[in-house]
């Protein structure tokens, strides 16, 4: 059995979703957002990134983090607070001491629709289906999340069997 906490970091929204493997069996645990405003100062929303991920993994009890890698962005301004939020989230994963493990978008798509360059939407249908949700959890950053976690736990399984 294995527990994962995914990770789709941002400063206005981060997305997270806990997702378990039991015999062979992906399930998701819990999941959520942590959001904050942009009228907040940026070390307050970094801030409530980081209790908010605490009480998560105090709560869920994961053993480890899987967190989406950053993209390069032709918008640096975006690219630096979505780096500083990922920086809080490893953090937290240091201080709560979780190994995180990074996986890029194109990886997470590949493994859970079975194409790199597969659309938001066919990824939300594909952790539907795989995790057996009753509907699809919004918003997109809580699903890309409960997939990262789950990318995390085929990619292991994987590896094992080899």
């Amino acid at each position: 059995m294995v527990r994962v906490i995914g990770i789709d970091p941002g400063t206005a929204t981060t997305g997270w979703g806990v997702v378990e493997s039991k015999n062979g069996a992906l399930t998701s645990i819990d999941f959520g957002c942590i959001k904050t405003t942009p009228k907040q100062p940026k070390e307050e929303r970094l801030l409530v990134i980081y209790e908010s991920l605490l009480a998560v993994i105090k709560d869920t009890t994961p053993e480890v983090m899987a967190i989406e890698m950053i993209f390069f962005n032709a918008n640096v301004k975006t690219a630096l607070s979505v780096g500083q939020a990922r920086g809080v989230c490893l953090l937290t994963a240091a201080m709560s001491g979780l190994t995180a493990y990074d996986y890029n978008t194109t990886e997470v798509k590949s493994v859970i629709a079975g194409y790199g360059r597969a659309e938001k939407s066919e990824v939300a249908k594909s952790v539907t289906e795989l995790l057996h949700l009753a509907e699809t959890p919004k918003p997109d950053d809580v699903t890309d999340a409960l997939a990262i976690a789950a990318t995390h736990i085929i990619k292991t399984q994987k590896a094992l069997s080899v």
